[in-house]
Protein backbone atom coordinates (compact mmCIF):
# COMPACT_ATOMS: atom_id res chain seq x y z
CA UNK A 1 0.00 0.00 0.00
CA UNK A 2 1.47 3.50 -0.74
CA UNK A 3 1.59 5.75 1.61
CA UNK A 4 1.73 9.75 1.10
CA UNK A 5 3.65 12.09 2.17
CA UNK A 6 1.07 13.87 4.55
CA UNK A 7 0.90 10.33 6.37
CA UNK A 8 4.55 9.89 6.27
CA UNK A 9 4.62 13.44 8.05
CA UNK A 10 1.87 12.67 10.54
CA UNK A 11 3.70 9.54 11.34
CA UNK A 12 6.99 11.44 11.95
CA UNK A 13 5.14 14.11 14.18
CA UNK A 14 5.55 16.63 11.59
CA UNK A 15 1.99 18.98 11.25
CA UNK A 16 2.12 20.29 8.12
CA UNK A 17 1.54 23.90 10.04
CA UNK A 18 4.87 23.73 12.08
CA UNK A 19 6.37 23.47 8.29
CA UNK A 20 5.04 27.08 7.37
CA UNK A 21 6.92 28.82 10.23
CA UNK A 22 9.58 30.43 9.29
CA UNK A 23 12.72 29.47 11.24
CA UNK A 24 15.94 31.78 13.05
CA UNK A 25 18.06 30.43 9.87
CA UNK A 26 15.17 32.18 7.04
CA UNK A 27 14.31 28.46 5.92
CA UNK A 28 10.14 27.93 5.97
CA UNK A 29 8.82 25.54 4.17
CA UNK A 30 8.54 26.70 0.46
CA UNK A 31 11.43 27.50 0.44
CA UNK A 32 13.57 25.01 -1.46
CA UNK A 33 16.30 23.29 0.79
CA UNK A 34 19.16 22.73 -1.36
CA UNK A 35 21.51 20.03 -0.81
CA UNK A 36 25.01 18.41 -1.40
CA UNK A 37 25.93 15.03 -1.34
CA UNK A 38 29.50 13.81 -0.10
CA UNK A 39 30.18 10.44 -1.10
CA UNK A 40 27.49 9.30 -2.76
CA UNK A 41 27.89 4.98 -2.85
CA UNK A 42 25.79 2.19 -2.07
CA UNK A 43 24.51 3.73 1.39
CA UNK A 44 24.26 7.15 -0.65
CA UNK A 45 22.09 5.93 -3.59
CA UNK A 46 19.55 3.45 -0.79
CA UNK A 47 18.92 7.06 0.91
CA UNK A 48 17.96 8.79 -2.04
CA UNK A 49 15.19 6.38 -2.57
CA UNK A 50 13.47 8.43 0.25
CA UNK A 51 14.32 11.89 -1.71
CA UNK A 52 11.25 11.83 -3.26
CA UNK A 53 8.72 11.82 0.00
CA UNK A 54 10.71 14.95 1.54
CA UNK A 55 9.21 18.35 0.87
CA UNK A 56 11.06 21.27 -1.25
CA UNK A 57 14.40 19.37 -1.15
CA UNK A 58 17.03 19.75 -4.19
CA UNK A 59 19.89 18.42 -4.38
CA UNK A 60 22.63 21.04 -5.92
CA UNK A 61 26.02 19.37 -5.76
CA UNK A 62 27.16 16.29 -5.71
CA UNK A 63 30.86 14.84 -4.69
CA UNK A 64 32.55 11.61 -4.76
CA UNK A 65 36.26 10.15 -5.29
CA UNK A 66 35.41 7.40 -7.88
CA UNK A 67 34.32 8.83 -11.66
CA UNK A 68 31.94 6.37 -11.74
CA UNK A 69 29.63 6.90 -8.53
CA UNK A 70 30.07 10.55 -9.38
CA UNK A 71 28.24 10.55 -12.92
CA UNK A 72 25.97 7.93 -11.83
CA UNK A 73 24.92 10.74 -8.52
CA UNK A 74 24.49 13.43 -11.33
CA UNK A 75 21.88 11.17 -12.68
CA UNK A 76 19.96 11.36 -9.88
CA UNK A 77 20.53 15.45 -9.02
CA UNK A 78 19.39 18.22 -10.52
CA UNK A 79 19.79 18.76 -13.94
CA UNK A 80 22.43 21.84 -13.01
CA UNK A 81 23.97 20.35 -10.08
CA UNK A 82 27.47 20.80 -9.55
CA UNK A 83 30.07 17.81 -9.34
CA UNK A 84 33.44 17.55 -7.56
CA UNK A 85 35.89 15.07 -6.37
CA UNK A 86 36.73 17.55 -3.94
CA UNK A 87 34.40 18.16 -0.53
CA UNK A 88 36.06 21.45 -0.01
CA UNK A 89 34.72 23.09 -2.93
CA UNK A 90 30.93 22.14 -2.74
CA UNK A 91 31.35 23.26 1.10
CA UNK A 92 32.26 26.76 -1.07
CA UNK A 93 29.24 27.12 -2.36
CA UNK A 94 26.23 28.95 -1.43
CA UNK A 95 23.91 27.16 -3.32
CA UNK A 96 24.42 24.25 -0.77
CA UNK A 97 22.58 24.81 2.56
CA UNK A 98 23.24 21.65 4.00
CA UNK A 99 25.29 18.47 3.18
CA UNK A 100 24.37 14.26 3.11
CA UNK A 101 27.79 12.63 4.17
CA UNK A 102 28.13 8.64 3.02
CA UNK A 103 31.82 8.61 3.16
CA UNK A 104 33.35 5.78 4.44
CA UNK A 105 33.84 5.81 8.49
CA UNK A 106 37.13 7.23 8.56
CA UNK A 107 35.76 10.25 6.83
CA UNK A 108 32.79 11.32 8.89
CA UNK A 109 34.13 13.39 11.25
CA UNK A 110 36.63 15.43 9.08
CA UNK A 111 33.48 16.18 6.54
CA UNK A 112 31.07 16.75 9.55
CA UNK A 113 33.60 19.23 11.37
CA UNK A 114 34.03 20.59 7.55
CA UNK A 115 30.71 21.00 6.87
CA UNK A 116 29.92 22.92 9.97
CA UNK A 117 32.48 25.01 10.00
CA UNK A 118 31.39 26.12 6.72
CA UNK A 119 27.56 26.90 7.71
CA UNK A 120 25.93 23.73 6.13
CA UNK A 121 24.03 21.30 8.04
CA UNK A 122 24.85 18.14 8.02
CA UNK A 123 22.98 14.54 8.11
CA UNK A 124 26.07 12.25 8.51
CA UNK A 125 25.72 8.08 8.30
CA UNK A 126 26.53 6.41 11.32
CA UNK A 127 29.22 5.05 12.96
CA UNK A 128 29.95 8.98 13.71
CA UNK A 129 33.30 8.35 14.63
CA UNK A 130 35.65 5.92 13.49
CA UNK A 131 38.17 6.60 16.85
CA UNK A 132 37.14 7.26 20.43
CA UNK A 133 39.38 10.49 20.35
CA UNK A 134 36.93 11.97 17.44
CA UNK A 135 34.13 12.66 19.45
CA UNK A 136 34.99 16.20 21.00
CA UNK A 137 35.74 17.36 17.67
CA UNK A 138 32.36 16.71 16.25
CA UNK A 139 30.43 17.90 18.96
CA UNK A 140 32.14 20.89 19.19
CA UNK A 141 31.70 21.35 15.45
CA UNK A 142 28.17 21.02 15.82
CA UNK A 143 27.61 23.79 19.14
CA UNK A 144 30.02 26.37 18.10
CA UNK A 145 28.54 26.46 14.73
CA UNK A 146 25.21 25.99 15.80
CA UNK A 147 24.42 23.45 13.28
CA UNK A 148 21.86 20.53 13.39
CA UNK A 149 23.60 17.16 12.91
CA UNK A 150 21.51 14.28 12.32
CA UNK A 151 23.67 11.24 12.14
CA UNK A 152 21.95 8.38 10.62
CA UNK A 153 20.71 6.00 13.40
CA UNK A 154 17.24 5.63 11.32
CA UNK A 155 15.39 3.98 14.25
CA UNK A 156 15.21 7.19 16.47
CA UNK A 157 12.51 8.15 14.09
CA UNK A 158 10.75 5.34 13.39
CA UNK A 159 7.42 4.96 14.84
CA UNK A 160 6.64 2.02 16.65
CA UNK A 161 10.10 2.13 18.15
CA UNK A 162 9.15 5.63 19.55
CA UNK A 163 5.83 3.93 20.94
CA UNK A 164 7.87 1.24 22.22
CA UNK A 165 9.99 3.45 23.85
CA UNK A 166 6.92 5.44 25.53
CA UNK A 167 5.77 1.63 26.75
CA UNK A 168 9.57 1.33 28.79
CA UNK A 169 9.40 4.28 30.33
CA UNK A 170 5.95 4.11 31.65
CA UNK A 171 7.40 0.84 33.10
CA UNK A 172 5.67 -1.81 31.63
CA UNK A 173 8.17 -4.52 31.74
CA UNK A 174 9.44 -3.39 35.57
CA UNK A 175 12.98 -2.38 35.93
CA UNK A 176 15.94 -3.52 33.08
CA UNK A 177 18.90 -4.84 34.08
CA UNK A 178 20.24 -7.11 30.77
CA UNK A 179 19.60 -6.14 27.03
CA UNK A 180 19.81 -8.75 24.11
CA UNK A 181 21.12 -7.70 20.97
CA UNK A 182 21.54 -9.15 17.44
CA UNK A 183 22.60 -8.55 13.92
CA UNK A 184 22.93 -12.29 12.28
CA UNK A 185 22.94 -12.81 8.50
CA UNK A 186 23.79 -15.91 6.39
CA UNK A 187 24.99 -13.89 3.48
CA UNK A 188 28.22 -14.29 1.16
CA UNK A 189 29.93 -11.20 1.85
CA UNK A 190 33.78 -11.66 1.23
CA UNK A 191 34.39 -13.15 -2.17
CA UNK A 192 36.70 -11.88 -3.64
CA UNK A 193 36.47 -11.59 -7.70
CA UNK A 194 38.41 -10.15 -10.71
CA UNK A 195 37.51 -5.91 -10.37
CA UNK A 196 37.79 -3.91 -13.49
CA UNK A 197 37.85 -0.54 -11.79
CA UNK A 198 40.16 1.13 -13.48
CA UNK A 199 42.48 2.39 -10.37
CA UNK A 200 42.69 6.22 -12.27
CA UNK A 201 39.11 6.40 -11.96
CA UNK A 202 39.67 6.88 -8.26
CA UNK A 203 41.63 9.77 -6.31
CA UNK A 204 42.86 6.73 -3.83
CA UNK A 205 45.07 9.84 -1.86
CA UNK A 206 42.21 11.31 -1.02
CA UNK A 207 40.00 8.20 -0.43
CA UNK A 208 42.79 7.30 2.04
CA UNK A 209 43.00 10.41 4.00
CA UNK A 210 43.91 9.54 7.16
CA UNK A 211 44.27 6.65 6.67
CA UNK A 212 48.11 4.73 6.20
CA UNK A 213 49.33 5.25 2.46
CA UNK A 214 48.92 1.87 1.02
CA UNK A 215 48.63 0.80 -2.86
CA UNK A 216 45.46 1.00 -4.54
CA UNK A 217 42.66 -2.38 -3.60
CA UNK A 218 39.83 -2.39 -5.61
CA UNK A 219 38.52 -4.96 -3.49
CA UNK A 220 38.84 -2.33 0.01
CA UNK A 221 37.74 0.40 -1.74
CA UNK A 222 34.24 -1.38 -2.38
CA UNK A 223 34.27 -3.26 0.64
CA UNK A 224 36.06 -0.93 3.54
CA UNK A 225 33.39 -1.88 5.86
CA UNK A 226 35.82 -5.02 6.78
CA UNK A 227 38.80 -3.00 6.92
CA UNK A 228 40.39 -1.24 10.36
CA UNK A 229 41.93 1.57 8.45
CA UNK A 230 38.80 2.65 7.01
CA UNK A 231 35.33 0.89 9.28
CA UNK A 232 35.02 -1.16 12.09
CA UNK A 233 33.75 -4.28 11.21
CA UNK A 234 30.17 -5.66 12.66
CA UNK A 235 30.10 -4.01 16.09
CA UNK A 236 30.87 -0.34 14.17
CA UNK A 237 28.70 -1.09 11.24
CA UNK A 238 25.74 -3.03 12.81
CA UNK A 239 25.96 -3.05 16.37
CA UNK A 240 25.80 0.48 16.33
CA UNK A 241 21.79 0.96 15.58
CA UNK A 242 20.80 -1.10 18.70
CA UNK A 243 23.28 0.35 20.76
CA UNK A 244 21.79 3.31 20.37
CA UNK A 245 18.48 2.41 20.84
CA UNK A 246 19.84 0.85 24.01
CA UNK A 247 21.55 4.10 24.77
CA UNK A 248 18.42 6.05 24.00
CA UNK A 249 15.61 3.93 26.42
CA UNK A 250 17.48 3.30 28.89
CA UNK A 251 19.41 6.86 29.55
CA UNK A 252 22.63 5.40 29.00
CA UNK A 253 26.12 7.04 27.83
CA UNK A 254 29.05 5.36 27.55
CA UNK A 255 30.00 1.63 29.22
CA UNK A 256 32.46 1.18 31.68
CA UNK A 257 34.17 -2.17 30.33
CA UNK A 258 33.35 -4.14 27.22
CA UNK A 259 34.76 -7.90 26.72
CA UNK A 260 34.43 -9.16 23.28
CA UNK A 261 35.79 -12.58 21.01
CA UNK A 262 35.77 -12.39 17.39
CA UNK A 263 36.57 -15.36 14.85
CA UNK A 264 36.42 -15.21 10.56
CA UNK A 265 34.28 -18.61 9.72
CA UNK A 266 33.25 -16.75 6.60
CA UNK A 267 35.60 -14.05 5.22
CA UNK A 268 38.92 -15.80 6.73
CA UNK A 269 41.63 -14.34 4.84
CA UNK A 270 39.83 -11.88 3.19
CA UNK A 271 38.31 -9.27 5.77
CA UNK A 272 40.48 -8.04 8.28
CA UNK A 273 37.60 -7.60 10.76
CA UNK A 274 36.03 -10.75 12.09
CA UNK A 275 32.84 -12.21 10.39
CA UNK A 276 31.39 -13.30 13.76
CA UNK A 277 31.21 -11.45 17.15
CA UNK A 278 30.52 -11.67 20.74
CA UNK A 279 30.65 -8.52 22.89
CA UNK A 280 29.16 -7.74 26.79
CA UNK A 281 29.19 -4.01 27.43
CA UNK A 282 28.41 -3.44 31.37
CA UNK A 283 27.18 -0.04 32.48
CA UNK A 284 27.46 -0.40 36.44
CA UNK A 285 26.19 3.45 37.28
CA UNK A 286 22.45 1.97 35.90
CA UNK A 287 22.89 -1.70 37.13
CA UNK A 288 22.72 -2.76 33.16
CA UNK A 289 24.42 -4.89 30.76
CA UNK A 290 24.22 -4.98 27.16
CA UNK A 291 25.15 -8.28 25.27
CA UNK A 292 25.18 -8.59 21.27
CA UNK A 293 25.93 -11.39 19.13
CA UNK A 294 26.72 -10.83 15.51
CA UNK A 295 27.34 -13.01 12.52
CA UNK A 296 26.99 -13.44 8.68
CA UNK A 297 27.03 -17.71 8.94
CA UNK A 298 23.42 -17.66 10.16
CA UNK A 299 20.16 -15.26 10.48
CA UNK A 300 18.96 -16.56 13.38
CA UNK A 301 17.12 -13.69 15.40
CA UNK A 302 18.41 -11.53 12.54
CA UNK A 303 18.19 -8.10 13.78
CA UNK A 304 16.31 -7.19 16.86
CA UNK A 305 16.70 -5.89 20.09
CA UNK A 306 15.72 -7.67 23.62
CA UNK A 307 15.24 -5.41 26.81
CA UNK A 308 15.07 -8.28 29.27
CA UNK A 309 12.72 -6.51 32.62
CA UNK A 310 11.53 -7.75 36.11
CA UNK A 311 8.35 -7.97 34.99
CA UNK A 312 8.50 -8.88 31.16
CA UNK A 313 10.97 -8.21 27.92
CA UNK A 314 10.44 -5.81 25.22
CA UNK A 315 10.89 -7.11 21.77
CA UNK A 316 12.10 -4.71 18.93
CA UNK A 317 12.87 -5.19 15.65
CA UNK A 318 12.52 -2.60 12.49
CA UNK A 319 9.41 -3.95 11.71
CA UNK A 320 7.66 -4.43 15.22
CA UNK A 321 7.37 -4.71 18.89
CA UNK A 322 6.44 -7.26 21.08
CA UNK A 323 5.77 -6.89 25.28
CA UNK A 324 6.25 -10.78 26.67
CA UNK A 325 5.16 -11.08 30.39
CA UNK A 326 7.63 -12.90 32.29
CA UNK A 327 7.14 -16.72 33.57
CA UNK A 328 4.37 -16.12 36.72
CA UNK A 329 3.97 -12.42 35.95
CA UNK A 330 0.28 -11.54 36.14
CA UNK A 331 1.31 -8.64 33.99
CA UNK A 332 2.12 -6.47 32.09
CA UNK A 333 -0.15 -7.82 29.50
CA UNK A 334 0.89 -9.27 25.92
CA UNK A 335 0.61 -7.26 23.64
CA UNK A 336 2.73 -6.15 20.01
CA UNK A 337 2.26 -3.89 16.95
CA UNK A 338 3.42 -5.30 13.76
CA UNK A 339 4.37 -2.91 10.78
CA UNK A 340 6.58 -5.40 8.63
CA UNK A 341 5.48 -8.07 6.61
CA UNK A 342 8.16 -10.34 7.14
CA UNK A 343 9.74 -12.89 8.79
CA UNK A 344 10.75 -11.42 13.08
CA UNK A 345 13.99 -9.73 13.29
CA UNK A 346 14.73 -9.77 9.19
CA UNK A 347 12.76 -6.24 8.03
CA UNK A 348 15.84 -4.72 7.50
CA UNK A 349 13.81 -2.65 4.91
CA UNK A 350 10.61 -3.13 5.02
CA UNK A 351 7.68 -0.92 7.01
CA UNK A 352 8.08 1.83 8.97
CA UNK A 353 10.51 3.44 5.62
CA UNK A 354 12.68 4.59 8.95
CA UNK A 355 15.08 6.34 6.25
CA UNK A 356 12.42 8.35 5.25
CA UNK A 357 11.20 9.24 8.46
CA UNK A 358 14.50 10.12 9.54
CA UNK A 359 15.68 12.28 6.54
CA UNK A 360 12.38 14.37 7.33
CA UNK A 361 12.88 14.72 10.84
CA UNK A 362 16.68 16.14 9.58
CA UNK A 363 14.97 18.44 7.28
CA UNK A 364 12.16 19.95 9.94
CA UNK A 365 14.37 20.79 12.12
CA UNK A 366 16.90 22.04 9.56
CA UNK A 367 13.90 24.66 9.22
CA UNK A 368 12.95 24.99 12.80
CA UNK A 369 16.37 24.69 13.99
CA UNK A 370 14.77 22.20 16.93
CA UNK A 371 17.28 19.68 18.06
CA UNK A 372 17.48 16.26 15.72
CA UNK A 373 16.35 12.67 16.84
CA UNK A 374 20.06 11.54 16.92
CA UNK A 375 22.39 14.83 17.81
CA UNK A 376 26.06 14.34 17.88
CA UNK A 377 26.40 13.44 21.12
CA UNK A 378 23.82 10.50 20.51
CA UNK A 379 26.08 9.36 17.83
CA UNK A 380 29.58 9.89 19.82
CA UNK A 381 27.89 7.57 22.74
CA UNK A 382 26.75 4.77 20.51
CA UNK A 383 30.00 4.92 18.42
CA UNK A 384 32.29 4.71 21.59
CA UNK A 385 30.18 1.18 22.47
CA UNK A 386 31.78 0.08 19.39
CA UNK A 387 35.13 1.08 19.90
CA UNK A 388 35.53 -0.11 23.27
CA UNK A 389 34.42 -3.87 21.49
CA UNK A 390 36.77 -3.37 19.05
CA UNK A 391 39.37 -2.38 21.56
CA UNK A 392 38.53 -5.47 23.57
CA UNK A 393 38.41 -7.63 20.07
CA UNK A 394 41.92 -6.91 19.27
CA UNK A 395 43.90 -6.34 22.49
CA UNK A 396 42.23 -10.03 23.51
CA UNK A 397 41.43 -7.89 27.43
CA UNK A 398 38.67 -6.21 28.86
CA UNK A 399 38.52 -2.71 27.38
CA UNK A 400 37.80 0.16 29.98
CA UNK A 401 36.34 3.41 29.54
CA UNK A 402 39.57 5.46 28.95
CA UNK A 403 38.28 8.05 27.14
CA UNK A 404 34.44 9.84 27.69
CA UNK A 405 33.62 11.50 24.46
Amino acid sequence: MTTDRRDFLAAAGVAASGLLVESSRGFASNDTLQIGLIGVGGRCKHLLKSFPGLPNVKITAVCDVWEQNLAEAAKLADPKAFKTGKHEELLARKDVDAVLIASPDHWHVPLTVDACNAGKDVYVEKPLTHDLSEGKAAIAAQNENKRIVQVGTQQRSMTHIIRAYDLLKAGTIGKVHKVHCTWNRNAARAQRYKDAMDPKSVDWKRFLGSAKPQEFDAYRFRQWRWFWDFGGGIFTDLMVHWIDVVHWFLDLDHPTTAASAGDWYSAKDVWETPDTVQTLLRYPEKEVQVYFEGTFSNNRNGAMVEFMGTEGTLYIDRGRYEVIPDRGKKSPQPSELVLGTGQKGLDFYDKPDGELLHLLNWVECVRTRKKPACPVEAGVSAASAAHMANMSLRSGQIAGRLLKD
